[in-house]
Protein backbone atom coordinates (compact mmCIF):
# COMPACT_ATOMS: atom_id res chain seq x y z
CA UNK A 1 0.00 0.00 0.00
CA UNK A 2 2.84 2.22 1.02
CA UNK A 3 4.29 1.57 -2.36
CA UNK A 4 1.60 2.22 -4.72
CA UNK A 5 0.80 5.65 -2.29
CA UNK A 6 4.58 6.78 -3.40
CA UNK A 7 3.62 5.50 -6.96
CA UNK A 8 0.64 7.77 -7.21
CA UNK A 9 2.45 10.58 -5.47
CA UNK A 10 5.55 10.54 -7.90
CA UNK A 11 2.79 10.39 -10.75
CA UNK A 12 1.07 12.99 -9.88
CA UNK A 13 2.86 15.61 -8.43
CA UNK A 14 7.08 15.30 -10.79
CA UNK A 15 5.67 15.67 -14.00
CA UNK A 16 5.77 19.97 -14.11
CA UNK A 17 8.66 19.47 -12.37
CA UNK A 18 11.05 17.82 -15.80
CA UNK A 19 10.10 20.62 -17.51
CA UNK A 20 11.44 22.93 -14.80
CA UNK A 21 14.80 21.00 -15.07
CA UNK A 22 15.05 21.05 -18.54
CA UNK A 23 14.05 25.46 -19.09
CA UNK A 24 16.61 25.20 -16.18
CA UNK A 25 19.22 23.40 -17.90
CA UNK A 26 18.82 25.43 -20.76
CA UNK A 27 19.09 29.01 -18.93
CA UNK A 28 22.16 27.64 -17.33
CA UNK A 29 23.85 26.53 -20.40
CA UNK A 30 22.51 29.89 -22.30
CA UNK A 31 24.31 32.07 -19.55
CA UNK A 32 21.14 33.00 -17.77
CA UNK A 33 19.53 32.72 -14.53
CA UNK A 34 16.16 31.29 -15.84
CA UNK A 35 13.12 30.77 -14.19
CA UNK A 36 12.75 29.24 -10.61
CA UNK A 37 12.85 25.56 -10.81
CA UNK A 38 9.05 25.73 -9.50
CA UNK A 39 8.06 27.94 -12.39
CA UNK A 40 6.04 25.39 -14.38
CA UNK A 41 3.60 24.89 -11.13
CA UNK A 42 3.35 28.35 -10.82
CA UNK A 43 2.20 28.54 -14.42
CA UNK A 44 -0.59 25.87 -14.10
CA UNK A 45 -2.33 27.21 -10.70
CA UNK A 46 -1.96 30.76 -12.68
CA UNK A 47 -3.82 29.32 -15.60
CA UNK A 48 -6.56 27.64 -13.56
CA UNK A 49 -7.31 30.49 -12.18
CA UNK A 50 -7.64 32.81 -15.09
CA UNK A 51 -10.68 33.00 -17.43
CA UNK A 52 -11.62 31.54 -20.90
CA UNK A 53 -11.67 33.31 -23.73
CA UNK A 54 -13.75 30.89 -26.25
CA UNK A 55 -14.60 31.28 -30.30
CA UNK A 56 -18.34 31.52 -31.22
CA UNK A 57 -17.19 29.23 -34.08
CA UNK A 58 -16.45 26.20 -31.62
CA UNK A 59 -19.20 23.41 -30.16
CA UNK A 60 -18.24 20.62 -27.57
CA UNK A 61 -15.92 19.05 -29.32
CA UNK A 62 -13.76 21.96 -28.41
CA UNK A 63 -14.76 21.31 -24.72
CA UNK A 64 -13.71 17.75 -24.55
CA UNK A 65 -10.52 17.93 -26.39
CA UNK A 66 -8.32 19.02 -23.42
CA UNK A 67 -10.32 17.08 -20.78
CA UNK A 68 -10.03 13.45 -23.38
CA UNK A 69 -7.04 14.17 -23.48
CA UNK A 70 -5.39 14.75 -20.39
CA UNK A 71 -7.81 11.51 -19.26
CA UNK A 72 -6.31 9.30 -22.17
CA UNK A 73 -2.84 10.02 -20.73
CA UNK A 74 -3.59 9.93 -17.17
CA UNK A 75 -4.64 6.41 -17.81
CA UNK A 76 -1.90 5.51 -20.10
CA UNK A 77 0.08 6.21 -17.18
CA UNK A 78 -1.07 3.92 -15.12
CA UNK A 79 -0.05 1.28 -17.30
CA UNK A 80 3.29 1.95 -16.82
CA UNK A 81 5.38 0.62 -13.93
CA UNK A 82 7.63 3.10 -12.25
CA UNK A 83 11.16 1.88 -11.08
CA UNK A 84 10.06 -1.81 -8.98
CA UNK A 85 6.75 -0.22 -8.37
CA UNK A 86 4.31 -2.36 -10.19
CA UNK A 87 1.69 -0.91 -12.72
CA UNK A 88 -1.81 0.42 -11.28
CA UNK A 89 -3.55 -1.32 -14.37
CA UNK A 90 -1.76 -4.46 -15.57
CA UNK A 91 -3.06 -7.33 -17.88
CA UNK A 92 -1.82 -9.34 -21.09
CA UNK A 93 -1.61 -6.97 -23.93
CA UNK A 94 -2.03 -3.58 -22.24
CA UNK A 95 1.00 -2.40 -24.25
CA UNK A 96 -1.25 -1.98 -26.80
CA UNK A 97 -3.73 -0.26 -25.25
CA UNK A 98 -0.98 2.14 -23.56
CA UNK A 99 -0.13 2.90 -27.43
CA UNK A 100 -3.61 3.79 -27.84
CA UNK A 101 -4.39 5.78 -25.39
CA UNK A 102 -1.61 7.97 -27.23
CA UNK A 103 -2.98 7.76 -29.89
CA UNK A 104 -6.98 8.86 -28.71
CA UNK A 105 -5.41 11.78 -26.70
CA UNK A 106 -3.76 13.00 -30.13
CA UNK A 107 -6.89 12.25 -31.58
CA UNK A 108 -9.39 14.55 -29.66
CA UNK A 109 -6.59 17.19 -29.71
CA UNK A 110 -6.30 17.59 -33.16
CA UNK A 111 -10.33 17.90 -33.31
CA UNK A 112 -10.44 19.93 -31.19
CA UNK A 113 -7.90 22.16 -32.97
CA UNK A 114 -9.88 21.94 -36.20
CA UNK A 115 -13.32 22.67 -34.28
CA UNK A 116 -11.68 26.44 -34.41
CA UNK A 117 -12.12 26.60 -38.23
CA UNK A 118 -8.54 28.36 -37.98
CA UNK A 119 -6.40 27.51 -41.39
CA UNK A 120 -3.36 27.97 -38.73
CA UNK A 121 -4.28 25.11 -36.59
CA UNK A 122 -5.51 22.70 -39.46
CA UNK A 123 -1.84 23.25 -40.60
CA UNK A 124 -0.71 22.37 -37.31
CA UNK A 125 -3.09 19.30 -37.47
CA UNK A 126 -1.60 18.15 -40.73
CA UNK A 127 2.20 18.12 -39.41
CA UNK A 128 0.77 16.31 -36.54
CA UNK A 129 -0.97 13.46 -37.79
CA UNK A 130 2.07 12.81 -40.60
CA UNK A 131 4.24 12.64 -38.32
CA UNK A 132 2.86 10.57 -36.04
CA UNK A 133 1.66 7.79 -38.21
CA UNK A 134 5.56 7.02 -38.33
CA UNK A 135 5.96 7.39 -34.88
CA UNK A 136 3.45 4.96 -34.15
CA UNK A 137 4.82 2.39 -35.65
CA UNK A 138 8.26 2.57 -34.69
CA UNK A 139 6.80 2.46 -31.12
CA UNK A 140 5.09 -0.89 -31.37
CA UNK A 141 8.28 -2.48 -33.01
CA UNK A 142 10.22 -1.56 -29.51
CA UNK A 143 7.78 -3.44 -27.63
CA UNK A 144 7.68 -6.36 -30.18
CA UNK A 145 11.33 -6.46 -29.22
CA UNK A 146 10.77 -6.16 -25.24
CA UNK A 147 7.81 -8.73 -25.59
CA UNK A 148 10.88 -10.91 -27.19
CA UNK A 149 13.15 -10.49 -24.57
CA UNK A 150 11.09 -10.51 -21.43
CA UNK A 151 8.77 -13.38 -23.02
CA UNK A 152 5.91 -11.46 -21.75
CA UNK A 153 3.05 -8.95 -23.05
CA UNK A 154 2.20 -7.66 -19.75
CA UNK A 155 4.31 -3.71 -19.46
CA UNK A 156 4.65 -4.01 -16.04
CA UNK A 157 6.68 -7.80 -16.49
CA UNK A 158 8.18 -7.03 -19.60
CA UNK A 159 9.85 -3.43 -18.12
CA UNK A 160 10.61 -4.87 -14.91
CA UNK A 161 11.69 -8.13 -15.59
CA UNK A 162 15.49 -7.62 -16.51
CA UNK A 163 15.97 -6.95 -20.01
CA UNK A 164 19.69 -7.39 -19.79
CA UNK A 165 19.96 -10.88 -17.59
CA UNK A 166 19.82 -13.27 -21.02
CA UNK A 167 21.84 -10.48 -22.72
CA UNK A 168 24.00 -12.28 -25.83
CA UNK A 169 25.94 -11.17 -28.84
CA UNK A 170 22.08 -11.51 -30.94
CA UNK A 171 20.16 -9.40 -28.74
CA UNK A 172 23.03 -6.70 -27.63
CA UNK A 173 22.72 -4.81 -31.13
CA UNK A 174 18.53 -4.80 -31.56
CA UNK A 175 18.50 -3.24 -27.57
CA UNK A 176 21.14 -0.66 -28.26
CA UNK A 177 18.75 0.03 -31.56
CA UNK A 178 15.48 0.05 -29.86
CA UNK A 179 16.98 2.87 -27.23
CA UNK A 180 18.33 5.17 -30.02
CA UNK A 181 14.72 5.14 -31.55
CA UNK A 182 12.74 5.42 -28.22
CA UNK A 183 14.99 8.48 -27.36
CA UNK A 184 13.49 9.88 -31.12
CA UNK A 185 10.44 8.95 -29.87
CA UNK A 186 10.24 10.52 -26.44
CA UNK A 187 11.68 14.05 -28.33
CA UNK A 188 9.18 13.77 -31.16
CA UNK A 189 6.30 12.82 -29.17
CA UNK A 190 6.60 15.42 -26.90
CA UNK A 191 7.08 18.00 -29.68
CA UNK A 192 10.83 19.21 -28.23
CA UNK A 193 13.95 20.53 -30.23
CA UNK A 194 14.90 18.56 -32.71
CA UNK A 195 11.46 18.02 -34.40
CA UNK A 196 9.66 20.71 -32.50
CA UNK A 197 10.45 24.08 -30.73
CA UNK A 198 7.78 24.60 -27.82
CA UNK A 199 8.67 27.74 -27.12
CA UNK A 200 8.29 29.07 -30.71
CA UNK A 201 5.20 31.34 -32.43
CA UNK A 202 6.49 31.13 -36.51
CA UNK A 203 4.27 30.02 -38.57
CA UNK A 204 6.48 27.91 -40.65
CA UNK A 205 7.90 25.92 -37.70
CA UNK A 206 5.03 25.29 -34.99
CA UNK A 207 3.29 21.40 -34.93
CA UNK A 208 1.62 20.93 -31.17
CA UNK A 209 1.53 24.82 -30.18
CA UNK A 210 -0.28 25.73 -33.51
CA UNK A 211 -2.96 23.54 -32.33
CA UNK A 212 -3.67 24.67 -29.13
CA UNK A 213 -3.09 28.88 -29.61
CA UNK A 214 -7.11 28.85 -29.32
CA UNK A 215 -6.96 27.40 -25.75
CA UNK A 216 -6.88 29.33 -22.58
CA UNK A 217 -7.21 28.98 -18.84
CA UNK A 218 -8.22 26.03 -17.73
CA UNK A 219 -8.47 24.25 -20.98
CA UNK A 220 -5.01 25.02 -21.80
CA UNK A 221 -3.82 24.18 -18.15
CA UNK A 222 -5.24 20.79 -18.46
CA UNK A 223 -3.53 20.47 -22.08
CA UNK A 224 0.01 21.53 -20.54
CA UNK A 225 -0.46 19.42 -17.65
CA UNK A 226 -1.08 16.69 -20.07
CA UNK A 227 2.02 17.62 -21.85
CA UNK A 228 4.11 17.26 -18.41
CA UNK A 229 2.79 13.53 -17.67
CA UNK A 230 2.98 12.32 -21.63
CA UNK A 231 6.83 13.55 -21.12
CA UNK A 232 6.88 11.72 -17.77
CA UNK A 233 5.49 8.69 -18.95
CA UNK A 234 7.59 8.54 -22.00
CA UNK A 235 11.05 8.85 -19.95
CA UNK A 236 10.50 6.46 -17.39
CA UNK A 237 9.71 4.01 -20.04
CA UNK A 238 12.97 5.34 -21.57
CA UNK A 239 14.75 5.10 -17.92
CA UNK A 240 13.92 1.32 -17.59
CA UNK A 241 14.79 -0.01 -20.45
CA UNK A 242 18.41 2.21 -20.41
CA UNK A 243 19.33 1.51 -16.47
CA UNK A 244 18.14 -1.67 -15.53
CA UNK A 245 19.22 -0.92 -11.89
CA UNK A 246 15.58 -0.97 -10.19
CA UNK A 247 16.07 -4.97 -9.22
CA UNK A 248 16.05 -4.50 -5.27
CA UNK A 249 12.66 -3.48 -3.36
CA UNK A 250 12.40 0.12 -1.33
CA UNK A 251 13.64 3.00 -1.29
CA UNK A 252 16.79 2.17 -2.99
CA UNK A 253 14.59 1.20 -5.83
CA UNK A 254 13.35 4.50 -6.07
CA UNK A 255 16.11 6.75 -5.80
CA UNK A 256 17.62 5.21 -8.59
CA UNK A 257 14.08 5.52 -11.06
CA UNK A 258 13.77 9.10 -10.19
CA UNK A 259 17.43 9.97 -10.58
CA UNK A 260 16.96 8.44 -14.03
CA UNK A 261 14.11 10.39 -14.53
CA UNK A 262 15.69 13.68 -13.55
CA UNK A 263 18.72 12.66 -15.43
CA UNK A 264 16.84 12.23 -18.74
CA UNK A 265 15.12 15.68 -18.14
CA UNK A 266 18.64 17.23 -18.09
CA UNK A 267 20.23 15.71 -20.77
CA UNK A 268 17.34 16.65 -23.02
CA UNK A 269 17.51 20.26 -21.58
CA UNK A 270 21.24 19.74 -23.00
CA UNK A 271 19.79 18.76 -26.61
CA UNK A 272 17.68 21.77 -27.00
CA UNK A 273 20.47 24.09 -25.87
CA UNK A 274 23.13 22.88 -28.48
CA UNK A 275 20.56 21.63 -31.84
CA UNK A 276 18.53 23.91 -33.55
CA UNK A 277 14.74 22.48 -35.15
CA UNK A 278 15.34 20.94 -38.09
CA UNK A 279 13.90 21.83 -41.57
CA UNK A 280 10.21 19.66 -41.79
CA UNK A 281 12.07 17.61 -44.93
CA UNK A 282 14.75 16.87 -42.12
CA UNK A 283 12.26 15.80 -39.18
CA UNK A 284 10.82 12.98 -41.45
CA UNK A 285 13.97 11.58 -41.92
CA UNK A 286 14.57 11.92 -38.29
CA UNK A 287 11.30 10.00 -37.56
CA UNK A 288 11.80 7.60 -40.22
CA UNK A 289 15.26 6.61 -39.13
CA UNK A 290 13.43 5.96 -35.29
CA UNK A 291 10.97 3.70 -37.26
CA UNK A 292 13.83 1.57 -39.32
CA UNK A 293 15.80 1.30 -36.17
CA UNK A 294 12.73 -0.61 -34.37
CA UNK A 295 11.88 -2.20 -37.26
CA UNK A 296 15.08 -3.34 -37.87
CA UNK A 297 15.83 -4.81 -34.23
CA UNK A 298 12.84 -6.64 -34.16
CA UNK A 299 14.26 -8.21 -37.92
CA UNK A 300 17.45 -8.73 -36.34
CA UNK A 301 16.16 -10.32 -33.67
CA UNK A 302 14.37 -12.83 -35.00
CA UNK A 303 17.31 -13.95 -36.70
Amino acid sequence: MIDQIIHMSVYILMPPLLFGIMNKTKAYLAGRRGAPLLQPYYDLIRLFKKKMVISSTTTWVFYAGPIVTMLAVIVAGLLMPLGQSHAIISFTGDFILFAYLFALARFFTTIAAMDTGSAFEGMGVAREMTFSAIIEPGLFFAFLVFVKLSGSMSLTVMLQRNLYGSINQNNFAPLVMVIIGLSIILLAENSRIPVDDPNTHLELTMIHEAMVLDHSGPLLGLIEYAANVKFFILSSLLCTVIVPIFSSDGWLSWLGFLTGIILISFMVGIVESIMARLRMSRVTILLFSAFLLCGSAVIIFER
